[in-house]
């Protein structure tokens, strides 16, 4: 999911997470982090993952954030981003 999401121009980094939903018990959430002088919206970044992702993949909550946390081995730390939700 998250290569779809980074196959967009205006995208340099992305990571997908579950949180918490009431309809459906767990929902794709994504934190992206945008390439300089970039300024797409949440429903053309949903509309890019459909046509590459099945439906149930594709985010239904868009985070923009400034960078994705990293451990010192440079991986992205989920949890929390897990921790930090969606709003």
């Amino acid at each position: 999911m998250e290569q779809a999401l980074t196959q967009h121009p205006d995208v340099a980094d992305a990571a997908v997470v579950g949180v918490p939903d009431a309809l459906y018990g767990e929902a794709v959430a994504a934190f992206v982090q945008l390439r300089a002088g970039a300024s797409p919206d949440a429903q053309a970044l949903t509309a890019h993952c459909r046509d590459r992702l099945a439906g149930y993949k594709k985010p239904r909550h868009v985070v923009f954030v400034e960078a994705l946390p990293r451990n010192s081995l440079g991986k992205v730390i989920k949890s929390e981003l897990r921790k930090r939700g969606v709003k």
